[in-house]
């Protein structure tokens, strides 16, 4: 029986299981504890000032007339009439609101990316959300990491979707899923793959064709996925996002209406949503589809927008935001936690559903972090810890106390105990014995590419004809007189002369004078690609490597040797038969660093801290756990005990600068 259907069948068994359970649990005690219990929150009731705009503008906002949730029936594995979904109502005396199965009901949702947690901790982050009175789960799908390359799907491992979404069901959470094909969620070109790049006319986020076709070939496989793990097919998906914020891009009115078609066409039968911020929910909506907003707190005047496009209707926020991302050289964003109570409070009175973004936020593995550009272009850090309401490491915050006392205080039926914290470790600080310099790395690489002019990243003949998606480029061609440099780098080169730096390229250093030289001498330029744009109309312009043509004195260089350096398993496979060297007191330079980190009998989750060190990746037994920066505000690397064999393990760093001493670990984050 295929994978699929045994997940299927065992949550039916389960179902039937814990609905005969449930007929015995409705005991005098409980009928007198919701009788008997006072109203909620009187205090958070806030008034409404402009009773024309509002969708809630029947009256003054009242109590909400849930005096106790009772949702112990209404979770995948009991509710066994599944012909009715999740819909909106409307009745004169009452605000509008969702009903699930026939029952009134309020989404009390949180965010987790599966793409962005261990998949051996999802349980544990799953048990969490449950346990701290959480009804509905919500996450993203990233098309780049799920399509790699054109016609070639990964939905294994940590990116197992179905999976994922079964675990939910068995824990008693209803699914929100946002499929995209652009999810933002500063994740490299909003979840949209590099590929698409390699047409010089392509026009991301519209009916241009070349977008469609992929999309279409994307959906084919996606949603034929989805559709068994919808409600009506007794799955815990209630509703299902079309795209993401595209309010804010609106470039193609005939955008929105085909992906809502499309995601129709493939079998999906359960409601609908958009998600726009406030200032662009009339760009963003379509008809047919339940509008959302997007906020940081509860403001009146942001549901006026939202007014306009739909009367009649529940109002859903479907990310409150509950902090916010960190970008390299930038201060670390907190958000306070009585803000966090205070703003649930609100929509929890005034009947709003809601989305916590993030409920627990995880990790920027490897190379998937996006990047803002606001003038100037700035990396999305590696931890996604997003002060949300569990830790990047999945450990508890203030506010996830905060809210666990205000929804236990609102549900008829005591939340789960509190699952265990993970325990963290500290152990024996790493000195790198042996290095290789990146110019001694070359001949483990993949063949070089032999081109007239410089080609960019995402054009590069490889990988099937599927162009390289992260990591470096190595530029190599001769010269034979100096002269001022002139290059398009994105996002930013170090320039050599055979191995010698003599400067650095970028989005905002476009030249460099080159001395004279006596002889022909070897140029290089390794460009790293730092993240794409995830947000706004400068996805269109996210090919990175160098992007036109080099010159000296305005004179075009021709003849390179192009090498691809993607950091790959297999790549790191093949350094182990390298010719390694005993590192030296100090070594100025692109290189390659090895150590062994003692682990113990039992490896547990720690985190890295690099304080001698300039800018780099670390890679544990060949993964990548992302980069590290000098220039912060991250200090430290979350490395998950999970992926730590017991004793021995194998520690890279690839440090583009000069060489540190000691690789600490600690048993706290710095961010």
């Amino acid at each position: 029986m295929p994978r699929e259907q045994r997940g299927t069948s065992a949550l039916r068994l389960r179902a039937m299981s814990s609905l005969r359970r449930f007929s015995l649990s409705v005991s005098w005690k409980r009928i007198l504890c919701i009788i008997f219990l006072p109203p909620i929150l009187p205090g958070f009731a806030p008034r409404v000032k402009d009773q024309e705009d509002l969708i809630f503008a029947d009256a003054q906002l009242q109590l909400a007339q849930y005096s106790m949730f009772n949702w112990s029936y209404l979770t995948p594995l009991k509710l066994m009439d599944r012909s009715v979904g999740l819909q909106t109502e409307s009745r004169v005396g009452s605000k509008p609101y969702f009903t699930l199965g026939g029952h009134k009901f309020l989404i009390f949702g949180g965010s987790i990316h599966y793409f962005r947690v261990p998949r051996e901790y999802w349980r544990d982050r799953l048990l969490k959300l449950k346990a701290c009175g959480f009804n509905t789960l919500t996450t993203y799908v990233p098309w780049n990491l799920h399509e790699p390359q054109r016609g070639k799907f990964d939905f294994s491992g940590n990116l197992d979707l179905e999976a994922f979404v079964l675990m939910a069901a068995e824990i008693g959470l209803w699914v929100i899923l946002r499929p995209g094909p652009y999810i933002c969620s500063e994740i490299d070109l909003g979840g949209l793959p590099s590929w698409l790049l390699q047409d010089p006319e392509m026009i991301l986020r519209t009916t241009y064709k070349g977008f469609v076709e992929a999309v279409n070939k994307y959906f084919d496989h996606l949603i034929s996925r989805i559709v068994p793990l919808q409600y009506c097919k007794r799955g815990p998906i209630i509703a299902v996002q079309v795209e993401n914020e595209y309010g804010s891009f609106a470039e193609d009115k005939d955008y929105m209406p085909y992906i809502q078609k499309a995601l129709l066409e493939r079998g999906i039968v359960e409601l609908l949503m958009t998600s726009d911020d406030a200032k662009h929910v009339l760009q963003g909506c379509i008809e047919g589809v339940l509008a959302t907003i997007n906020m940081n707190t509860f403001q009146m005047d942001d549901f006026k927008e939202l007014s306009q496009v739909q009367r009649n209707k529940p109002i859903m926020v479907m990310e409150f935001w509950v902090g916010w991302f960190d970008t390299w050289g930038s201060e670390h964003m907190v958000k306070d936690a009585e803000d966090v109570e205070d703003t649930v409070s609100k929509f929890i009175t005034s009947e709003i559903s809601f989305n916590v973004y993030m409920f627990h936020g995880g990790t920027n593995f490897g190379f998937m972090n996006g990047a803002t550009y606001f003038g100037k272009h700035r990396g999305v850090v590696t931890s996604y810890d997003y002060d949300a309401v569990l830790t990047e490491a999945g450990d508890y915050t203030e506010k996830y106390f905060k809210l666990r006392k205000l929804f236990g205080s609102l549900v008829a039926m005591h939340l789960p105990p509190l699952p265990k914290l993970s325990p963290k470790a500290e152990y024996p600080a790493v000195k790198p014995s042996l290095y290789l310099p990146l110019w001694d790395v070359l001949q483990y690489l993949n063949k070089p590419v032999i081109s007239h002019t410089p080609v960019n990243m995402e054009s590069l003949p490889i990988n099937n004809g599927n162009g390289q998606s992260y990591g470096f480029v190595l530029y190599e061609t001769s010269i034979c007189s100096g002269g001022s440099l002139h290059a398009n780098v994105q996002d930013t080169a170090q320039v050599f002369l055979n191995e010698k730096n003599i400067g650095l390229l970028g989005d905002d250093i476009k030249k460099l004078n080159i001395p004279e030289i006596k002889e022909c001498q070897l140029l290089r330029i390794l460009v790293e690609n730092q993240g794409r744009v995830n947000f706004s109309w400068k996805i269109q312009d996210q090919r990175k490597g160098l992007t036109g043509p080099v010159t000296i004195d305005n004179i075009p260089l021709n003849g390179f040797i192009i090498y691809s350096l993607e950091m790959t398993m297999s790549f790191f496979e093949r350094l182990r038969s390298a010719s390694w060297r005993p590192v030296p007191k100090s070594y100025s330079g692109p290189a390659f660093y090895l150590g062994t980190l003692k682990a113990g009998s039992s490896p547990k989750d720690t985190f890295l801290r690099l304080l001698n060190w300039n800018y780099g990746f670390v890679f544990i037994n060949g993964r990548n756990l992302g980069r590290y920066s000098i220039i912060g505000p991250q200090e430290t690397l979350y490395l998950p005990g999970t992926w730590l064999h017991p004793k021995d393990n194998e520690i890279i760093l690839f440090e583009k600068r000069k060489s540190g001493s000691y690789i600490q670990t600690i048993d706290e984050p710095k961010l």
